[in-house]
């Protein structure tokens, strides 16, 4: 399946050539996209969190799908980046964009909830993941990407993948589905514990 330029916001076809002229490889592709539109759609008048703002291609997704009245709050610890994301992204009131190391920015949201958290940094991810889980509200998604191997991966990324989708599983607090789709999404939700059991 391919996401053709005429499915796509005019935002992200202006992004997509920043990220290129900047060589930046590890933007969100149009697949991946196309979902946290549908999912930012499913959270009308939503807060939402992005770990990882990179050039601003699942920030503007993201944007796509949100009603007027939802916010969308990101972090990346790369101004360069970011930068390409504010120039294009910045005049939409419902996006506020930090500069910012991503487990200090965690620590700094502990107590907020969120309605869904798109997680595409290691922070949140691969590290700090009870962090990002805390601020998940009731009925809430947690959404991450890059599970199946890219070319792109650093070294170190392959390992990680395998433990990060068992300590998702094990959790009593989580409905999970993985999805054999752009790169390797899970999609999890966050339920009641003992929800399950009371049912049974």
């Amino acid at each position: 399946m391919n996401i053709s330029d005429r499915d796509c916001p005019a935002t992200v076809l202006a992004i997509e050539s920043e990220t290129a002229r900047l060589g930046f490889p590890m933007a969100s592709d149009r697949l991946t996209g196309s979902l946290l539109r549908t999912l930012a759609a499913s959270k009308p008048s939503g807060e939402l969190l992005e770990l990882g703002t990179g050039t601003g291609l699942g920030t503007a997704w993201l944007l796509e799908g949100m009603s007027a009245d939802a916010k969308l709050t990101t972090v990346d610890n790369n101004s360069t980046v970011v930068d390409v994301a504010r120039r294009i992204l910045d005049p939409d009131p419902r996006v506020d964009f930090n500069v910012a190391d991503g487990a200090e920015f965690l620590a700094s949201l502990q107590g907020t909830r969120f309605d869904l958290i798109f997680a595409d940094t290691w922070p949140g991810k691969f590290d700090h993941l009870e962090e990002a889980l805390q601020l998940l509200k009731t009925g809430a998604l947690y959404i991450i990407d890059d599970l199946l191997p890219q070319p792109n991966w650093p070294e170190d990324h392959a390992p990680k993948v395998p433990d990060l989708i068992n300590k998702l599983k094990a959790r009593h607090d989580l409905s999970i589905v993985e999805l054999n789709w752009s790169t390797g999404i899970i999609i999890a939700t966050k339920i009641e514990i003992g929800f399950r059991e009371r049912f049974r």
